[in-house]
């Protein structure tokens, strides 16, 4: 039995690679325009400035955070800048995938991928969106509230970073809750009934899962818990329309 490839297979491997280079590279094109359009305007500090503005307004007026590393003030607002570059780019990201596997898939697979990829990008930052205008103001000045007078409140920029990004990434997956919804359904692995008959675990699930990766808090346990409670009602409603919109054309 032979081992050589055919002339024919080994030109479309390549020229998959090619083509998978040059998404690669546009993409990261797309990411550093972004990086150098933030780095001018507004600027890392001011990126910074404005995510620190719920903590800031929850503590007491003329108080501000503290570094206490020797390069902190330097790399936390730079790395605040390129998430942010990620966040802004992730549309066209998400287009160069989209472009790179559209050429193989048959028309009613690009009526299931193109809706998944726009639906996950716009559900993962409306939940970082609903974590940084919502929840964070009210979590800082619950907790604040607490804080015995004997004590000065003033966070360290790094620990500052490092609790923001776990809680926009926490909700922004969470967020993705009727897209899994969606997926599990089209994909045969569950039905719809049992989705709804589940209803009161899934209720529990989210408030065990709320109290594992945000404070031990109420307000931001429940700011967690009920929006994945809302999102798991809207896949169940989504997911038969969708299902049937991306059905297969029958064969004559």
């Amino acid at each position: 039995m032979s081992d050589k490839i055919e002339p024919g297979v080994e030109e479309t491997f390549i020229s998959h690679l090619v083509e998978l280079r040059d998404r690669l590279v546009k993409a990261c094109y797309g990411l550093a325009i972004a990086t150098i359009l933030l780095m001018i305007w507004p600027g890392p500090s001011a990126i910074y400035d404005f995510l620190a503005e719920p903590m800031l307004e929850s503590l007491p007026v003329g108080s501000q955070m503290i570094a206490t590393g020797v390069i902190s003030p330097f790399m936390v607002p730079m790395k605040v800048t390129m998430l942010l570059a990620v966040m802004l780019a992730l549309p066209w990201i998400l287009y160069q995938v989209w472009a790179f596997i559209a050429p193989g898939l048959y028309a009613h697979e690009k009526r299931l991928v193109a809706p998944l990829v726009i639906s996950s990008s716009v559900l993962f930052l409306s939940g970082v969106a609903f974590c940084y205008f919502i929840v964070f103001r009210r979590v800082f000045k619950f907790i604040n509230a607490f804080s015995p007078t004997s004590i000065h409140m003033a966070p360290d920029i790094e620990n500052y970073l490092d609790f923001i990004m776990s809680m926009c990434l926490a909700f922004g997956v969470t967020f993705e809750v009727p897209v899994v919804v969606v997926v599990l359904v089209r994909m045969g692995l569950v039905t719809v009934e049992k989705l709804r008959s589940i209803r009161p675990y899934v209720i529990v699930g989210a408030f065990v899962i709320a109290a594992v990766v945000t404070p031990p808090d109420l307000v931001s346990q429940f700011s967690l818990a009920l929006p994945m409670c809302l999102l798991y009602e809207l896949g169940l409603l989504v997911a038969p329309l969708f299902v049937r919109v991306t059905q297969a054309p029958e064969s004559p």
